[in-house]
Parts: C-alpha cells; structure tokens; sequence
C-alpha cells in the first residue's frame, strides 16, 4: 500500500478533518477549536451560541421544501482523548496531529488520531458548507470535555434547543445504529504518602515495567479483555512481594481513566539478593502473561532496568504500610468485565477500568471508570470499591457519574434512519446498544421527550495511537447522512 502524510482525495468530510487537526483540542482547553468552528458557521451565515464552557449551538435553516419538517439536531463533542506513545515527542497543547494515511486507512504518527469525535465536527462543518443540502432546520451541537467528564453537556443550558429528534454522531462502526448506552461513574482510591528516608533501607533504584499492551477504550473495548498495564503491574508486585524484599518508591501507569492503560512501572530498590530473585520470577512471568494474552496482547511484556526517576533524587522509599496499601489496591480493584447483559447478545453490562495511577505531593491515586447500563449495579461497584478502602486503609471517593441511554421503543427517528440505511446498502442496519458512555444519556435527562440515535463511520483502536479512520467509510457514511437528512421531510 502506498502512504503518504497529506490527504489528496474528494471527501470534503476528510479535508475539513485534516484542516481542524491542526488545532490542539485535547479535553478542557476546547476553546481555539470552538472558536474555529464558531468562525466558520457565522462565514456562512449560521447563528451561533456559544456559552461559557466553549460549547456549541448552531443553527442552520432547513433547505427549501423543509420548512415544516421537525427540527433536527446533529450532535458531537469538540474534545479529543490525547495519548501518545512514550517515545513520541508531541506537545498536545500546540502541536498538530500529523497524519499518516495508508491506502484507506488514516493514522496519527505515534499520537491518537482524535477521530473520536474529530469526524463529527468535521462532518458538522460539511453539512454547514452544503448550500444545496436537503434537510430541516438543523441545531449543530458540538460539546466539550466528553472524554473526561462530559462536563460540556451537563453544564449546557439545553433551553434554546427545540429539536426533538437527534443524530448523535459519536459511533465507530459503520452498519451498526445504537439506541442506548451505559452510565458511568469515576471513583478514586487514595493513599496518604508516607517515606522511609534515605540510609534507613538498602538496595540499588530499579524500575520495573509492564508494556506491550493493546489498549484501547474503556467501554467499547473492554469486552476484549485486553490487559491493563495498572492491574498486571499490581499483579505482578503482590507475586514479587512473596519472594523477595524490596522498597518501593513510585507507581504510575495509564494517561486517561476512559483507556486501558497499555504501560504502567514501579520505582524498586532491591539488594543483590533481591535482584536476582526478581530477574527469575519477571522471567517465569513473561512465558506465563504471554500465554495467558496471547489472542489479546501478543506483545506483553515485563522488564527490569537499572535507575528510575521517581523517588531516585530523594533516596527515599514509601512506609511499609503505605508500599503494602498500594500493592493490595493494584491487585484487588474491580477491573475489566464484571457482568453480560444476557437480553442482548455480546453486551456488556458493568465493567470497571483501573485507567490512571499516579503519585502526586500527598497521595498515591488510583482512578477507575465504573461502567454499568443498570444504575444499581453500578452502585454495587462502588459500594465494593469502598469496601475494599475500608479493608485496606486508605480514603475513597467518587465523581462524574453519568447516566445511561434508555432505549426508546416508540422512536419515531430509528425506522427513518433503518429505511434509508437499507433502501442505499440493501441490508439492514444492525441495532445495538453499547456499554460505552454517550451524551445522549445526559442531554436525555435535560430533554426527556428526546429521540435519539447514533452512529459513524469506520474507526479503529480509539484512545490509543493506533487508532486509525477508514476513508471509505466516511464517504459511504456522509452519503447515508445525506439520505437521513432528505428523508426527515416529516
């Protein structure tokens, strides 16, 4: 195949992509991206709203022969989740996203794509540019910060919208419509910091390292049962606890709570004793995580170096209790798949993803993303992760939750959406629900009466820099959009 890094083809769809990649919009630093979309609807004589978070409404009049039609609204978020490869040098507070194109295939150059949900705007900024489009009156909403807490749509004023039907455009599966989706909550376990100073404790600074991972997102690739770098890193400690001595000094692993966390690493100080009985269980360890994640993560591997960063400058190493506090979190926080929906086929119901451990001046934290379609067994999650707080000694918290998307059995937008998907593909389109949060859930409890469905083009490996967006599917999936929007004539 051949590649290039500059897009040369017809989509508009793909240009305007390519065009507001070039403006960092990581999540909670939207408002150049906001401003630039604003800019283009006012250019082309659309009203725009634009409130205190960088969240937009715009509105664009319905095509002649429309004016009757119900109002429609096109909905997407502005943010885009920014992780990066560790040896990859970008800046996602000024740099552009470089594109990497492969046949049909777009990809970043060691840094997410942000196709997630870049091909909603970007598709939002087509429809606008469309003078001869057929559709009714549009209201374009455009939110902020949905990957990290949808704080975008839940601080927006939904009042000026009048639409009662709406497209969300935030799927990644072509063919495939969604009609509801699952609820989430973040919760964090804390551990207060404690050290042993330097002279107090022996041994030479290690790291020890979990890579290799998959990754992915924490909600449609959970089913996937990938391994999470945080949890395997825990693992993997509690294993080494039980044969050798050692301090430790530092954890961290994952960027995002809403990705599987593909690297995590421990700072250690080991005696020569100690070492050596670490090499050998890491090495026992590598042919068992290997075998174990074969089908998921092939590259799983586990390392030992010399040197670390964290902790190495003071000479210090974490209390005993506190090394003990978090060794036990790692290996006992609820993580990956807890239970199937068993009313529809290969659904997820609750799952839970250890996606960020971190050590600040204070405390170690460890953030997850509970995940359930069913409110009470998200409760159940988090009453078990404050139990295990309590258990282990350490504090608990929780914030963010976000509600699911109830599925709607008089959808009057759905059989719109079904005829014209299978009158142009000659198949029908395949109904789901998905365990990955969507705003629709939040703008829902804002607009109760809402009618809503969701879908996109083709795109891959999302929150992970591999994620790529196929070129083809964006074409078919702007034609389908074209044949939705004419055929919501009322």
């Amino acid at each position: 195949m051949s590649q290039s890094n500059v897009y040369t083809g017809d989509s508009r769809v793909i240009r305007f992509f390519e065009e507001l990649s070039r403006i960092p919009r990581g999540s909670g630093s939207e408002k150049a991206i906001s401003d630039f979309v604003a800019d283009f609807a006012r250019e082309r004589n659309c009203k725009v709203l634009q409130d205190d978070r960088h969240n937009l409404i715009i509105r664009k009049p319905a095509a002649p022969g429309y004016e009757h039609a119900p109002i429609v609204i096109f909905q997407g978020h502005l943010d885009m989740v920014t992780e990066k490869n560790k040896s990859t040098v970008h800046d996602f507070a000024k740099d552009p996203i470089r594109f990497k194109i492969d046949g049909d295939m777009i990809y970043a150059q060691g840094t997410t794509l942000g196709a997630d949900n870049g091909i909603a705007v970007a598709t939002a900024m087509t429809i606008i540019d469309s003078p001869d489009m057929a559709h009714p009156e549009l209201e374009i909403l455009l939110t902020t910060e949905e990957e990290t807490s949808m704080g975008g749509a839940f601080q927006l004023d939904a009042s000026p919208l009048k639409g009662r039907m709406m497209i969300n455009f935030d799927s990644d599966r072509e063919g495939i419509l969604f009609v509801s989706s699952a609820g989430g909550i973040n919760t964090y376990h804390t551990v207060p910091l404690a050290w042993k100073e330097a002279g107090s404790f022996a041994g030479e600074p290690y790291t020890i390292a979990v890579q290799g991972l998959m990754g992915g997102h924490s909600g449609d690739d959970i089913i996937h049962e990938r391994g999470n770098a945080n949890k395997l890193l825990g693992r993997v400690l509690d294993d080494l606890r039980r044969r050798a001595a050692f301090e430790l000094a530092g954890v961290s692993g994952g960027m995002k709570v809403n990705a599987i966390p593909r690297e995590a690493e421990a700072a250690v100080y080991l005696d020569a004793a100690a070492k050596a009985a670490v090499e050998a269980r890491i090495a026992e360890l590598n042919g068992i995580l290997r075998d174990e994640f074969q089908a998921s993560d092939k590259g799983v591997s586990v390392t030992l170096q010399a040197g670390f960063d964290a902790g190495d400058s003071a000479g210090r190493a974490f209390a005993d209790d506190v090394k003990t506090a978090v060794i036990r979190l790692l290996a006992l926080i609820p993580n990956g798949v807890l239970s199937m929906d068993k009313a529809i086929g290969n659904l997820v119901r609750t799952s839970s993803n250890l996606g960020v451990v971190s050590v600040n001046e204070t405390h170690v934290v460890m953030q997850s993303l509970a995940r359930s379609s069913v409110r009470s067994q998200t409760d159940d999650v988090v009453r078990a992760m404050a139990t295990l707080a309590e258990a282990v000694g350490c504090e608990f918290r929780t914030d963010h939750y976000f509600p699911g998307w109830p599925y709607r059995a008089d959808s009057k937008l759905r059989p719109v959406v079904e005829a014209a998907y299978e009158q142009r593909f000659g198949k029908p389109i395949e109904i789901k629900a998905i365990h990955a949060g969507l705003e629709c859930g939040v703008l829902i409890e804002k607009m109760p009466d809402l009618d809503a469905v969701s879908f996109g083009p083709n795109m891959y490996e999302i929150h992970t820099p591999d994620e790529h967006l196929s070129i083809s599917s964006v074409e078919r999936t702007w034609a389908f959009l074209e044949d939705v929007m004419r055929a919501l004539k009322g």
